[in-house]
């Protein structure tokens, strides 16, 4: 049955979605057994046919950026949306490191003998099938859906309404990639409609999705947290801090807080707060602003910051716990490294922070207590990313604790179980 984001009006969105579970299952137990190279080709096979396919994957994205301007979507959202052939050499590139690691499925990761000649072993398999639940990233359906292949699990990849058009070729894409091995196409599977009946629907079949993985917004995060039947990997909102210490050495901390701030604002790695150490601030805030505002950043910040600086506007306490994806910083200055950690540990998102100083101690108390997923020092917070810390690509940074957390990459898609050899004992 075809659908699309015009005609789901007569349709039983609920009966699609449940066939589109059946088929994925059967197709995940077929995809765990297969070989490191059939996956490994079908992989390629799909970024080649993305290369390819670029000028339809074009023309299908201007189809949804003149929708989403339409819709009036801000320029970080349109921002995320929009491909070109910078960006799409960037899928085709994550998809061809994605297939170049090691594979996860089959490694031993433990094995001992037990005094009675048993023989256990611990060895990674697949999950089974992945939901994942995104908005405005198209480069998503084919991030994760090369990792979920490489990890051996199929997935239902429910994209957002503003990237129908763009996910819609990509997938094909990558489909073709599987039929050129032979595997089922329908390994890598999407709703056919932009209808959110969808999203509740994939929420409740736990009987054939085993993990969900949202990437989105905190309305998004938060609705899969609380109707979820099966495990969530929660990707909550990037609320970013960069901690600008007493000893830190300014030419480092201009470059490196541009970039964590401007480099892209949209994403979910930009640096939305920097904190300073009110022993520096008077002599590093200037140059910092200067190089802001420069870049057409608005800066807004707590009292002294305003009494410093009067380019800085006035900081209001929900500054503070905004992840602003947008050309805005919030600054503020605090007592030291213990202030700054209890700051971040209270207002962050548990996602990605960073300190600049040249005191190695004072970085090690900060990289140990701040609880987040990703946690750096004397470098920007951009480097939160999966294709950065040799993943080739990620589904999303999970912030929970459980599982996986940090950027999720093939091998965090997987499970383990034990394998238990005997000779015939029987237990006594």
């Amino acid at each position: 049955m075809t659908l699309s984001n015009n005609n789901t009006k007569n349709v039983d969105i609920e009966s699609v979605m449940l066939n589109m579970g059946a088929l994925a299952r059967k197709a995940g137990r077929i995809l765990a057994q297969a070989s490191s190279e059939d996956k490994d080709s079908a992989i390629l096979a799909g970024a080649l046919e993305i290369s390819n396919r670029r000028l339809d994957i074009l023309a299908a994205n201007e189809k949804d950026l003149q929708a989403g301007l339409k819709k009036g979507l801000s320029d970080s959202l349109i921002d995320r949306l929009k491909l070109d052939n910078g960006r799409i050499d960037s899928i085709v590139h994550g998809l061809e490191e994605v297939a170049s690691l090691d594979d996860p499925v089959g490694l031993v990761l433990d094995e001992w003998d037990r005094p009675n000649g048993l023989k256990i072993s611990r060895v990674r398999v697949a999950l089974g099938v992945i939901g994942i639940i995104y908005e405005s990233r198209p480069n998503v359906t084919a991030d994760a859906g090369g990792l979920c292949l490489k990890a051996g699990n199929a997935a239902i990849l429910r994209g957002g309404s503003d990237t129908f058009h763009t996910s819609g070729v990509i997938l094909e894409c990558m489909q073709q990639g599987l039929n050129f091995v032979g595997l089922p196409i329908t390994c890598l599977q999407a709703p056919p409609t932009t209808d959110r009946q969808a999203v509740g629907a994939m929420l409740a079949m736990n009987h054939f999705i085993d993990v969900i993985v949202p990437r989105g917004g905190k309305s998004l995060v938060e609705r899969v947290q609380n109707e979820a039947r099966m495990p969530v990997f929660a990707h909550l909102e990037g609320l970013c801090h960069t901690y600008v210490h007493e000893k830190a050495e300014l030419q480092m901390v201009r470059s490196v807080i541009i970039n964590a701030k401007m480099r892209r604002t949209s994403i979910c790695g930009a640096t939305e707060t920097i904190l300073i150490d009110q022993t520096v601030i008077q002599k590093i805030l200037r140059p910092i602003v200067d190089d802001l505002t420069n870049a057409g950043c608005e800066v807004r910040g707590d009292q002294l910051s305003k009494e410093i600086d009067n380019r800085v506007i006035d900081a209001t306490e929900q500054d503070w716990d905004t992840e602003y994806l947008d050309s805005i910083v919030s600054i503020k200055s605090v007592e030291g490294i213990d202030d700054a950690i209890n700051h971040i540990n209270y207002h962050g998102s548990n996602h990605t922070d960073a300190i600049i100083t040249e005191d190695n101690q004072v970085a090690k108390q900060f990289l140990e207590q701040v609880d987040s997923g990703i946690v750096m020092h004397n470098t920007s917070t951009q480097f939160a990313d999966g294709g950065e810390f040799g993943m080739g690509a990620e589904i999303g940074i999970s912030t929970g604790r459980l599982h996986a957390r940090g950027p999720v990459g093939a091998e965090q898609l997987t499970t383990y179980k034990y394998i238990v050899r005997g000779s015939g004992q029987v237990r006594p």
